[in-house]
């Protein structure tokens, strides 16, 4: 059993994150995981649903898992999934691969090259693509230039978790503050001998449908807002994860804007606007988002279908293409593909997997999370932390209860659409073997009762001893 057995009587308080990084680095500790927080509210059934929040650092030395762990039996394996697609509870569409973590060879599955509606497991595309494009490092910044004497416009550079009051340096939420802009600005504008100015906003980064044309206007309600080169709190109306969002989250935040500027003695003359900032304009305040890791872990734990479409078009502008849907999606591709990945065939209707007509193989969903475990590629060792664990964060919070040997072991990213569920992830053996696998079915009658099956067969890996 080695360590896997010792470390189990403390796996409900620690979150552990077992992907290739562990491999590559055994004494480096997953941020973002320890808490004694109470578990978080059910999310709701569709879409996939954000509801935990990132606790404190864990600070915990975890053992390597051992190069020799043995590799469970292709007959055992089998016999799982068999046990999946026989339970009658998941439909006539069902798709499954199991493979090894470290050489990647198939262990077992059934139709593991169906093309199939992936929800939002497809998310791990653009965060493969976030970490190996623009890379974890990089920020969003939102800007105030001065065009002329006394004209100010706010620069949306792709923030849209904005704070409207001071920005917090702990928080990926509202890292950067409309509050501290307005600050710096009254700043300059004391300095300057101007009291009075007018005020635009350009929201010019990110061009085409602000929500992509696959997402029924039904299925939006609070699981999305428009994408926008800024907004406050993903242009939430209100506190919740669902709720509703403002249609002009840009003009919005501008108008937030304002009124902080007033609070500091800066009179803004009449309505705000939109404009352009000229070249010829000056910045004179500037504050910068999370790093781009760190709203991958965001939109990873919550299923974030808002901020994933904007770190597709980061990733686009980043390629040097349109900061657009079909830049994102054609950026996203091109990325994955050049780390190796066979994308021949899937076709991505938006990047949340919220929108109808994406479709992937398990197979090739399978080839995606295969890469955040290769040592080859460290820059993605993000994406492994960022991944929800069974029982204890983000979307599988609320799953795995203690009686499922899946708790802290599983680490997966879940999907969920009327009539579709999905679970894309990790699992490590009651053998210490860490193994990849990617359940997928599209036609349900009763999804509540899917779930439990697929919890129950990532958890029957973890407990597998099916060594020979």
């Amino acid at each position: 059993m080695g360590w896997r057995a010792s470390f189990g009587a403390t796996v409900t308080t620690v979150v552990v994150v077992f992907g290739g990084y562990l491999v590559a680095d055994a004494y480096d500790v997953v941020p973002g995981m320890l808490t004694t927080a109470p578990a978080p509210a059910p999310p709701a059934p569709f879409p996939s649903a954000p509801g935990a929040t990132t606790g404190t650092m864990a600070e915990r030395p975890l053992p390597d898992l051992p190069d020799d762990a043995p590799v469970p039996t292709r007959q055992a394996v089998g016999r799982l999934v068999t046990d999946v697609t026989d339970s009658g509870r998941l439909g006539k569409r069902v798709g499954v691969l199991v493979t090894d973590g470290t050489t990647g060879d198939a262990l077992g599955g059934a139709a593991p090259d169906r093309p199939m509606v992936p929800a939002s497991t497809q998310k791990v595309l653009t965060a493969v693509a976030a970490m190996s494009g623009p890379g974890g490092d990089a920020t969003l910044p939102t800007t105030v230039v001065l065009d002329g004497d006394d004209h100010l416009v706010l620069v949306g550079g792709g923030d849209m978790m904005l704070a409207a009051g001071a920005g917090d340096p702990d928080a990926v939420n509202g890292r950067a503050g409309l509050a501290d802009l307005a600050e710096q600005v009254a700043d300059q504008v004391a300095d300057d001998g101007r009291a009075t100015v007018t005020l635009s906003v350009d929201d010019t980064l990110f061009t085409g449908p602000a929500i992509a044309p696959a997402i029924p206007k039904a299925w939006i309600k609070g699981y999305i807002a428009p994408v926008s080169a800024l907004a406050v709190d993903v242009a939430r109306r209100s506190d919740g994860e669902y709720a509703p969002r403002y249609a002009d989250p840009a003009l919005r935040a501008a108008g937030q804007f304002a009124a902080a500027l007033e609070k500091r003695g800066v009179t803004v003359r009449g309505d705000v606007g939109r404009a352009a900032a000229p070249s010829s304009a000056h910045e004179v305040a500037r504050v910068e988002s999370a790093p781009l890791r760190d709203l991958v872990t965001y939109l990873l734990e919550h299923s974030d279908n808002t901020i994933t479409e904007v770190v597709g078009r980061v990733v686009a502008l980043d390629a040097g293409l349109p900061g657009s849907l079909d830049g994102a999606r054609e950026a996203v591709t091109a990325q994955v593909t050049d780390l190796g990945v066979d994308l021949d065939g899937v076709r991505l209707a938006d990047l949340s997997g919220l929108g109808r007509g994406s479709l992937m193989t398990p197979r090739q969903l399978a080839d995606v999370v295969q890469l955040v475990l290769d040592p080859e590629h460290p820059a993605l060792r993000d994406v492994a932390r960022g991944l929800p664990v069974g029982g204890l964060s983000g979307t599988l919070g609320d799953r795995f209860p203690k009686s499922n040997p899946g708790r802290g072991y599983v680490t997966a990213k879940t999907g969920s659409l009327p009539d579709v569920r999905g679970l894309a992830g990790t699992v490590v053996t009651a053998d210490d073997r860490q193994l990849v696998f990617v359940v997928l079915a599209d036609r349900i009658d009763d999804t509540w009762r899917a779930t439990d099956v697929f919890d129950d067969f990532a958890g029957a890996l973890a407990a597998c001893g099916c060594s020979p």
